[in-house]
């Protein structure tokens, strides 16, 4: 395979982030062809290898966030949890890692861009998100119901979101909105639980 070639196909696809799937499909080539020219390409520090199967052009490591469609190609997936409140300026520790929820089976992905930790929503309680503002093209969960994704899964699972860090609620964070979230969860004793924990959260920013 001529290196020009492959670098014209990943310029094509007309983003960083790519995986050896739909490159192989659009150069037309075998997997192996592709696993090799992209190899090449490495080695000549013109491509990054993100995780099995996923690329990035450049030669830069791209940042987790525009990597989550690929490390999740089967399920939508979006950022919520302490992740999205960090993003949305609610809380300012960084998480170790970028948390994710999906309607997929939860676990921890490890990838050269960074870790992300995905945690199992119910479909009916998959919502509540939108497109970043930012260049990346994730999907973001609002802080309201980013909080509450939190309350729900600690519902579950103890350890999960048990506390949090200073949490920094200003007039544009709607506890009606958060309420509202609460009540479409199905479960009564998350529901419950989320509840009581939001009360709690909700009279601390009252003082």
């Amino acid at each position: 395979m001529v290196k020009k070639t492959l670098i014209a196909h990943i310029m094509g696809l007309g983003r960083p982030v790519f995986s050896l799937r739909e490159l192989s499909a659009v150069a037309g080539s075998s997997p192996s062809a592709v696993s090799q020219g992209l190899a090449y390409l490495r080695g000549q520090g013109l491509v990054v290898k993100v995780a099995h199967g996923v690329w990035a052009a450049g030669g830069v490591m791209p940042g987790p966030y525009s990597v989550i469609a690929h490390i999740l190609p089967k399920q939508r997936a979006y950022v919520s949890f302490t992740s999205a409140l960090h993003l949305h300026g609610v809380i300012e520790q960084i998480p170790q890692a970028v948390t994710l929820a999906s309607v997929a089976h939860g676990g921890e992905i490890k990838t050269a861009a960074g870790v992300f930790a995905v945690h199992h929503l119910a479909p009916s309680f998959f919502s509540g998100f939108g497109w970043s503002a930012g260049g990346d093209g994730f999907l973001l969960a609002e802080p309201e119901k980013a909080l509450v994704d939190c309350l729900y899964v600690s519902a579950f699972r103890k350890r999960q979101f048990s506390h949090f860090p200073e949490l920094r609620l200003d007039k544009n964070f709607s506890f009606k909105k958060a309420y509202s979230w609460v009540e479409r969860i199905k479960s009564a004793k998350a529901a419950v639980h989320a509840r009581k924990r939001l009360d709690s959260i909700k009279r601390c920013a009252e003082e």
